[in-house]
């Protein structure tokens, strides 16, 4: 039997094997994507003129692997695509170019928490002494011996103390030598030839003037890093390698544009709405491609950001959140007073929502594509109300994640409010609390409008390109011979 011409189609992309291709019933049955198996059975009773019924299958001895590009959409929607996000893209890099700050402003350091001069050192020595003899510990006057205070004092006034000789390995007074006297019930412990992190204070006195504040993490902290590198590398290959590059892109935006702007004194909001844009373009084309799929999604993440912006500045205002709550935020704006801190924590919430922004868009975006690509009669409406109910799930993944990433950062505070058995309103009155549950509460929102808004913008244009348009029009007549369409 003769199959019927066939109109010419683009190669498109699938998933997986398609061992067992499902003919559609209706005039006629429409080929797999890709190539079709070879010899076809005769399971099931076919219609007239010998077309398959519903369940009916084409058995062959070779899978095909259909793993083309995407779909191309036509010229017509890809000139207005174009029309959208070739002026959004010359607006973010305008606005990089206007706000390129040239490097962080110099500043005199305090000596007070990250702002003092650090160098790195190696413990050479390391011997137990008497608390007593090195006068380490002492009962506080104000500490009574029935209160944990006085409790541990009394107890560090009869105990060991571990009396390290530190030397200096880099900066100017390498080679020089200091002692640091750690405490039995101190948090860091230090053990002979452990590499540490040493604060300098200039004007303190010689014998003071350097002191142990943390240990090297370097070496771990890299090989970790390798092995992550190397899964994304070994499981993504080449997609995964660039994933790796636009990530390596995106903290290079963060912190040679969004951070030395903001410490100039421009507007906060602006300098991460113009960072964020520019991340978001380079993240997601340079991992997913030049094409109206990746499109879609930017076009999807950038309405969410843009609602994210607009309910953070109101609830932010609204709640009167100062975004200066702890000892790090206090520093930043004593050190750079012009800084606006609501401004930064607004920044804060548009740019930590954005990750998993582009995740949504993009999973949704891929939705409609696959299931246009399965069945091309399907119009939008349809094509919404499928790929919706896939975002409804993701949604429900992604906000309790977001909700979790939050709450796990911030572990510590709530097990103090527990302690005290705060009860839950005063909690989350307290700003500390209000600014996470702020910058959750709208994070989570833009999450979930981004699901209706990317899914509606990608069903529309892939169902406009449905009539005679590259991405193949439904083929009339099986399909014989083993991967190849047959030419009458």
């Amino acid at each position: 039997m003769t199959p019927s011409p066939q109109p010419p189609t683009e190669p498109t992309e699938t998933v997986g094997h398609i061992g067992h291709p499902h003919a559609v019933p209706g005039p006629s049955a429409r080929p797999s994507d890709g190539h079709s198996d070879g010899h076809s059975g005769g399971h099931g009773g076919g219609g007239s003129g010998g077309r398959p019924s519903d369940r009916s299958h084409d058995h062959g001895h070779g899978h095909s692997h259909g793993h083309g590009p995407a779909a191309p959409v036509s010229k017509h929607l890809r000139k207005v695509i174009a029309a959208v996000l070739i002026p959004f893209a010359a607006a973010v890099f305008v606005g990089m170019v206007v706000l390129w700050p040239g490097g962080a402003p110099g500043h005199e350091r305090t000596g007070v928490g990250f702002d003092r001069q650090t160098q790195q050192g190696v413990v050479t020595a390391l011997e137990q002494v008497d608390c007593k003899t090195v006068n380490a510990a002492q009962v506080p006057t104000t500490a009574a011996p029935s209160t944990p205070e006085g409790r541990q004092a009394q107890a560090e006034q009869t105990g060991e103390c571990k009396k390290a000789t530190v030397e200096v390995s880099t900066g100017p007074d390498k080679g020089r030598t200091f002692v640091e006297v750690v405490q039995p019930g101190a948090p860091r412990q230090l053990e002979d030839g452990q590499e540490v992190v040493v604060a300098y204070a200039p004007d303190a006195p010689r014998d003071l003037q350097y002191s142990v504040i943390d240990v090297n993490r370097k070496l771990p902290m890299a090989l970790l890093a390798g092995i992550f590198a190397a899964a994304v590398v070994l499981v993504g290959r080449m997609r995964g390698l660039f994933a790796l590059v636009a990530l390596v892109v995106s903290f290079g935006v963060l912190t040679l544009f969004i951070l030395p702007a903001i410490l100039q004194g421009s507007n906060p909001l602006v300098v991460a709405v113009v960072g964020a844009s520019a991340i978001m373009l380079i993240a997601l084309y340079m991992c997913h491609g030049l094409t109206a799929r990746t499109s879609v999604a930017v076009l999807g993440t950038l309405v969410s950001l843009l609602l994210i912006g607009l309910l953070g500045s109101g609830f932010i205002d609204w709640a009167f959140l100062s975004g200066n709550t702890d000892d790090n935020t206090g520093l930043i704006h004593g050190l750079y007073p012009d800084i606006d801190m609501s401004g930064l924590l607004l920044a804060g919430v548009i740019i930590g929502s954005l990750g998993v922004l582009d995740d949504v868009t993009v999973t949704q975006t891929s939705a409609v594509w696959e299931l246009h690509h399965a069945d091309p009669s399907m119009g939008p409406r349809a094509l919404y109300r499928a790929a919706i109910r896939i975002g409804r799930d993701h949604i429900a993944s992604v906000v309790n994640t977001l909700v979790l990433a939050y709450a796990g950062a911030a572990l510590p505070l709530l097990l103090l409010f527990s302690i005290a058995n705060s009860s839950m309103g005063s909690v989350a009155n307290s700003e500390l609390v209000a600014e996470e549950i702020v910058r959750t509460l709208v994070g989570s929102i833009g999450l979930v409008a981004s699901v209706p808004v990317t899914t509606a913008l990608a069903a529309l244009v892939v169902s406009a390109d449905r009539p005679g348009s590259p991405a193949g029009a439904p083929a009339a007549g099986p399909v014989r011979g083993r991967g190849r369409r047959r030419k009458r």
